[in-house]
């Protein structure tokens, strides 16, 4: 019978399968094959999750800049419309910091977006 020599590299892949486990409940944390299932899901649904959190972020931040463009009596839509006419360098994420922390100078960029 021929000699397996890969003791080594197997005990190591083992110990990071296990690693990357570790915090997960019942015997996923322990056993080598539901741990490789349950590492490989999880590392699939990182992914996907990663690429999810852009559109939920700006979600917020379009939301955030409709509640104070309503309240000064104009539209979320005609506020970016014009704005892109206007060609400003003002993106979604700086509008909606400015409308949460700094809502008199959002009034002006509103106010320059209807002129």
């Amino acid at each position: 019978m021929v000699r397996i020599k890969r003791a080594v590299h197997g005990l190591k892949r083992r110990k990071n399968l296990l690693k990357k486990a570790k915090g997960y409940r019942w015997n996923r944390s322990s056993k080598e094959r539901q741990a490789k299932d349950a590492v490989l899901h999880a590392g699939n649904r990182a992914f996907h999750h990663r690429r999810k959190k852009k559109g939920e972020f700006r979600a917020l931040w379009q939301v955030r800049i409709t509640a104070e463009t309503r309240a000064l009596g104009y539209s979320y839509s005609k506020f970016m419309g014009a704005l892109k006419k206007k060609k400003s360098p003002l993106n979604r994420k700086v509008l909606s910091e400015l409308a949460a922390k700094h809502p008199d100078l959002f009034k002006k960029i509103i106010e320059y977006a209807r002129s």
